[in-house]
């Protein structure tokens, strides 16, 4: 076949699928109106993680499942965004590993809120500024992040999905020579990440000096000659900020998870997680007590954390499973008045 003949090919079956698209989109707006008489949440994602895996399972074709993916979680956000345009807050500013986070969830074409401190992105998602807020919880170097602990137990929003992505820093810098750098940019907690790549330059002497993002960092660090970023690669092209090294933390499978909050709750998807906040009674027991539930019920328990909330010892706890379902329903109505249920949503990943 010649190149002409392919090409013409290719035409046709764009234009089919322009028209399927339209198609597709006219039956979205139907189902927008429906949900409009009933107040129901546009963003459903297990409906969306149900459509992907269906097509996942019937795939035989040259696309992977991360090609999929890609492809239609973009016109999902077409789709929402054609019915109803909802922010997304997140951790800004922009080219932040949590606006990273935000637009593989999301798309490209959604209107996205830079908030500068975690309990802002509650704050507006509560007030309605913001429909979603995408926050990280989890660091597979770092450990939680105790704020969104706080926030999670000072307001009353729920865990609508998760979200992992991996964390690569790169090394940019204006300075032709690394020996006339007097100062390095980055989040508090990439200093730490990088340490070994920072010794190994002789720039662990430098001043290091902390900012509230990488991405900020890559800004920062533009203006001036004698300074360089830790920060993601998108950031630096962002900013024009030669990147000198690609992928310097010291963690090869330095991962982040992120959670995205909302004012609803999710239906049950058949792979769900499950997280609350637990305060137990102040008696010797107590704990063990609380975790043979669930073992009785043979529920697995994915992560255990305590944390202190103004002096108090609380749990983080997950496990596999919806709130609604059957053999769980009954423990979380025994322990009812210890337990703050956070959110039931489609399970992305077993642990950081």
């Amino acid at each position: 076949m010649t190149l002409d003949k392919l090409r013409e090919e290719i035409d046709s079956i764009d234009d089919t699928l322009l028209k399927l698209y339209n198609e597709r989109m006219e039956l979205v707006h139907q189902v927008g109106e429906l949900k409009n008489t009933t107040g129901a949440p546009i963003y459903r994602p297990e409906r969306e993680q149900a459509i992907l895996n269906r097509l996942k399972s019937q795939n035989n074709g040259k696309l992977t499942n991360s090609a999929i993916d890609a492809l239609f979680l973009e016109l999902f956000a077409v789709a929402r965004n054609l019915e109803l345009p909802e922010a997304v807050a997140y951790l800004g500013p922009e080219a932040s590993f949590t606006h990273q986070a935000a637009e593989s969830k999301f798309g490209a074409m959604s209107r996205y809120l830079p908030i500068g401190s975690i309990r802002g992105i509650f704050r507006e998602v509560q007030k309605g500024t913001a429909k979603f807020g995408v926050i990280p919880i989890e660091n597979s170097s770092n450990g939680i992040v105790s704020d969104t602990i706080n926030c999670l137990d000072e307001y009353d929003l729920k865990i609508i999905a998760e979200v992992m992505i991996d964390v690569h820093l790169s090394f940019a810098t204006l300075a032709e020579d690394i020996q006339k750098i007097t100062k390095i940019y980055s989040k508090d907690i990439a200093f730490g990440q990088c340490r070994n790549f920072l010794q190994d330059l002789g720039l662990d002497e430098v001043e290091l000096i902390p900012v509230e993002s990488t991405a900020k960092a890559a800004k920062m660090a533009l203006e001036d000659e004698s300074a360089a970023a830790l920060c993601p690669s998108v950031a630096a092209k962002l900013y024009n900020l030669p990147v000198l090294f690609e992928d310097v933390e010291d963690n090869t499978n330095n991962r982040t998870r992120f959670f995205i909050i909302s004012n609803f709750e999710n239906a049950p998807s058949g792979n769900d997680k499950t997280s609350l906040l637990v305060r137990l009674p102040d008696r010797p027991g107590s704990l063990v007590e609380f975790l043979n539930d669930f073992e009785k019920a043979h529920i697995n328990l994915t992560k255990i954390k305590s944390h202190i909330v103004e002096g108090e010892s609380i749990f983080f706890i997950e496990f596999n499973g919806h709130k609604d379902d059957e053999k769980i329903k009954p423990i979380l109505q025994k322990h009812k008045d210890s337990i703050k249920i956070l959110g039931s949503y489609v399970k992305e990943t077993d642990d950081v």
